[in-house]
């Protein structure tokens, strides 16, 4: 056993094509979960606040069935046929049902292929980027963490402590023997993601009234900084502002979306984070 391990680990490190395969086929796998997630997470936390505050009311917990990642069995929407493993097969299993329920024809929704598709991708990147290393596999961790952040802001403009919080933690765990960054840049980055954000968020509140983003936005900018250091802060804030602005206007103009519709942000600075991953060697050197 482990000398068949060894030699499947000393393939992967001599052939950079069969690694980068598996490492698409694997993230399209952990796209399919993702997709888990971002639906799930959402709704766990809503039951979790419903029960916090029958509690503090004085009164009994709703009696729900067990609800979590991996109970009950992914269901069809409209007639609650139990998917199959067969069904569920990334990608393909889309395609060869037509995007729709095997059972009720209902049309599944294409974010599901989305996202496995743009996992899958991104994983391929990561391998070829980073090569068989560490670095790949936190790397990895890093954009399946960024990737669930985006889908669940803009379901419900909410960025969850409990994929924040970790993803913050295990960057600076990371950093201590010098993975993208130095210890001491990532603990700055820290600080500096959090306080930037923080600071514009409390000018605009002074000057408009109004607030122009929320915590979790804090906490996915400070988690960033303690990936890649303060150094890439400006880029990403900078990268994440043009992104937002340029979308904000476009949906104001072409789509016709009110002024005071709110947009999540925690998406354009995922982005800005995907980039200071695969660039962010260039743009450090760049100033």
């Amino acid at each position: 056993m482990i000398d068949s391990l060894i030699k499947i680990s000393t393939l992967l490190q001599e052939n950079n094509t069969v690694f980068v395969s598996l490492s698409v086929v694997l993230g399209l796998v952990i796209g399919s979960f993702l997709n888990v997630v971002t639906y799930r997470l959402p709704k766990m936390m809503q039951r979790e606040w419903q029960n916090n505050c029958l509690e503090l009311q004085g009164q009994p917990i709703s009696d729900i069935k067990q609800y979590s990642l991996v109970r009950p069995r992914s269901a069809c929407p409209h007639c609650g046929h139990m998917i199959s493993a067969l069904e569920n097969i990334p990608v393909i299993s889309y395609v060869i049902l037509k995007g729709q329920c095997r059972i009720c024809k209902a049309p599944i929704n294409p974010r599901y292929l989305l996202v496995e598709a743009l996992t899958g991708i991104l994983f391929g990147f990561i391998s070829w980027k980073f090569g068989y290393s560490n670095n790949a596999l936190f790397a990895a961790i890093f954009t399946s963490a960024l990737i669930a952040l985006t889908f669940i802001d803009f379901d419900t403009q909410l960025l969850p402590d409990d994929i924040t919080l970790p993803l913050l933690w295990l960057g600076l765990v990371f950093n201590l023997n010098t993975g993208f960054t130095d210890i001491k840049s990532a603990v700055v980055g820290a600080m500096a993601g959090y306080l930037a954000l923080w600071c514009i968020y409390w000018l605009f509140k002074f000057v408009t009234g109004k607030e122009g983003m929320g915590y979790g936005d804090f906490k996915l900018l400070a988690a960033i900084g303690a990936w890649f250091g303060w150094q890439l802060l400006p880029a990403v804030i900078l990268l994440s502002s043009l992104l937002g602005a340029a979308v904000g206007v476009g949906l104001i103009f072409l789509m016709k979306r009110g002024r005071e519709t709110p947009m999540p942000f925690g998406p354009f600075l995922a982005i800005g984070g995907i980039a200071a991953l695969f660039f962010g060697t260039q743009i450090a050197h760049s100033y």
